[in-house]
């Protein structure tokens, strides 16, 4: 599968890329970031994925997120794919900023018009760490996630679908209960049709409940002045009851004066990318 280079900037030491591939599994070309820390000259180095929230690209993260010192230091690959396909010239896809466009919520859409093109859930899970490991000096078996918003509610169900696969997950802000928020209702009614025990398998409150096994070491920021959360769109509370009652490890922290926005998650990055340094190279 080709690359295309779109960008190349020297950073820390390494080098923050952009790519664009046509994806297989979106069926329109994709971008993502990626960066390769300086370590990844002379040896494989571990994948840390990055999901984004709603509205953003692949460029929100890696120009805002200030992560780039941190990830050199531990020698972590870091890729930040898209939040949705696209220019599938669906109609309706571009009407709303929480739906469609920027909004693929990682989910496999099972409704037309969407379930050609929206299978975010697949290409982040499969595709894209294929693509990667195929292209980039990666050690295919240390690979972790972590995201924001509804990249967080991403990075969760991902985690806690594929027992194993990631060696482990953290997120800022995450929709935590998408089946009880108005996001999380809308997104998955149009994606997945109006059977809401269909939500249930992208919901981390639902899936957390199932979890086979304690073995993952969860870590979430939230900021006590997000305008989301006293909005009810995240629920932050309803998973950790979910992660208390299986006795899944959950480290939840509210920060005190913080926002949703991305000087919250550039004050906090380091600690993230030390909770995956930490399993990644253990």
């Amino acid at each position: 599968m080709a690359l295309k280079q779109v960008s190349s900037n020297k950073c820390f030491e390494g080098f923050q890329k952009v790519f664009e591939h046509d994806s297989a599994e979106l069926k329109c070309k994709m971008k993502f970031g990626i960066y390769l820390p300086p370590k990844a000259e002379t040896a494989k180095c571990p994948v840390l994925y990055w999901l984004s929230g709603l509205t953003c690209t692949e460029q929100n993260f890696i120009t805002k997120a200030a992560f780039h010192q941190a990830a050199a230091e531990h020698g972590l690959i870091v890729v930040a794919p898209d939040t949705s396909p696209r220019g599938c010239n669906i109609e309706g896809e571009d009407e709303s900023w929480d739906f469609g466009t920027g909004a693929g919520f990682y989910v496999d859409a099972t409704e037309d018009p969407w379930k050609t093109n929206y299978r975010m859930y697949s290409y982040v899970k499969d595709e894209l760490p294929k693509l990667i490991n195929a292209n980039f000096p990666t050690d295919p078996e240390r690979m972790s996630v972590f995201g924001h918003s509804m990249g967080g509610h991403g990075a969760l169900i991902l985690a806690l679908k594929n027992p194993g696969k990631y060696k482990s997950v953290s997120a800022f802000a995450p929709i935590c209960n998408p089946i009880q928020c108005q996001w999380g209702k809308k997104a998955l009614g149009g994606y997945l049709g109006s059977d809401v025990s269909k939500w249930e398998a992208y919901d981390a409150t639902q899936l957390v409940k199932s979890y086979p096994d304690s073995n993952l070491d969860i870590l979430i920021d939230q900021g006590k002045d997000d305008q989301f959360l006293s909005a009810g769109q995240l629920l932050p509370d309803n998973f950790i009851a979910a992660c208390t009652e299986r006795k899944i490890p959950v480290v939840f922290r509210l920060q005190q004066g913080y926002d949703h926005s991305y000087f919250f998650i550039a004050t906090f990055i380091n600690d993230h990318i030390k909770h995956h340094a930490k399993y990644l190279n253990a």
